[in-house]
């Protein structure tokens, strides 16, 4: 075991990545980092660190900003539930624990937004707590390495991954170790075509050793993902249009988006403009429709949106019942935080 930790950690230190949030100990900044990685590229996710920090270089001025322009911030990065948790969790740290973030793993995990990967890289990158961080990097290196052919989708399987982690963790350099299993999983022991001929632990290595390095770990399940048939009216007047805020506990919560009409199939020009949301807008006027419908479809994790873009002329704005929309002009819109689906329409269709 301690071969294996003295090996890693070596290389590590000669092939390891320069990135930004390995040249710092502090809480905040190591947090920042973590949530945009959860579900984003290193490549991507480096520049949004940079705007982020920027915007907003400590936990203080997180909590004083206004939820919208952390939203704005987070634009194009999705999961917004992320930037809304760590919004609230700001505020948590600055009113209640006195700017401080808690310094132990326990302790953090208490925080809304943080599980045990996050709370496990605060503990140990910022306080050498020897916490194994297990991410899906981790968990392909043990399964290869160890021949585990448990699910990482199970709660048995996740404390077998954690267990050999926790076995295995350096307890004097807690941090250097866990992103050095990281790296290791991210730059050789990749998803696919793994370089094994270089791997410092090929001797060693079950799958490599069986031919079982395409079969370890276990391939997750596919989700089946749910479909949905979004109707976007796409109001303009003169040179402005309109939006509304999202405030459903659904994708988006918090950011702008055009009036929605949603479906559970696709529906004719006739059904939407029987709708209720239809009437309720236009109940005293008479909108042009244009007949050319934009479609784009929008892939997310558990579900898919068929979008559908209409572009409305209204004649006049004195008329509206639903006074929740917004009235803005185009290059107004940098103030509101919108989902990346409507961000490429509006760029496709200046």
């Amino acid at each position: 075991m301690r071969n294996i930790s003295k090996n890693l950690i070596i290389w590590y230190s000669q092939f390891k990545r320069d990135l930004p949030w390995r040249n710092t100990s502090d809480p905040y900044l190591i947090w920042v980092s973590e949530i945009i990685l959860q579900q984003t590229q290193v490549d991507q996710g480096i520049s949004y660190y940079f705007n982020f920090i920027k915007t907003f270089p400590n936990i203080q001025s997180l909590a004083q900003a206004n939820i919208d322009e952390v939203l704005n911030i987070w634009q194009g990065l999705g999961y917004y539930s992320r930037a809304r948790n760590m919004y609230h969790t700001a505020n948590v740290i600055v009113n209640s624990l006195n700017d401080k973030f808690p310094e132990n793993f326990i302790e953090l995990k208490k925080l809304k937004g943080i599980g045990d990967y996050t709370a496990a890289a605060i503990a140990s990158f910022s306080f050498k707590e020897p916490i194994p961080v297990v991410d899906g990097n981790v968990f392909r290196v043990l399964s290869r390495l160890y021949g585990i052919f448990e699910s990482t989708q199970t709660s048995n399987g996740k404390k077998t991954f954690y267990n050999k982690a926790l076995d295995l963790i350096d307890q004097k350099q807690p941090d250097v170790f866990n992103q050095a299993m990281m790296e290791f999983g991210a730059l050789q022991c990749t998803p696919t075509n793994p370089n094994c001929n270089l791997c410092i632990f090929k001797s060693i290595c079950f799958a490599y050793n069986r031919g079982l390095i395409s079969e370890l770990p276990l391939k997750k399940q596919k989700i089946k993902k749910r479909e949905r048939y979004f109707y976007f009216l796409h109001l303009i007047y003169k040179d402005t249009f309109f939006i509304e805020k999202r405030t459903s506990q659904d994708i988006w919560k918090l950011l702008h988006q055009f009036p929605l009409i949603e479906s559970d199939s696709e529906i004719s020009i006739d059904e939407i403009v029987n709708h209720k949301l239809w009437n309720k807008i236009f109940k005293n006027i008479n909108p042009k429709i244009n007949s050319n419908i934009v479609k784009k479809k929008h892939v997310l994790s558990h579900q898919i949106i068929h979008a559908n873009f209409l572009k409305i002329e209204v004649p006049s704005t004195n008329e509206f019942i639903d006074k929740n929309l917004i009235n803005i002009h185009l290059e107004d819109l940098n103030k509101y935080s919108i989902p990346r689906l409507i961000d490429r329409y509006l760029n496709d269709n200046k």
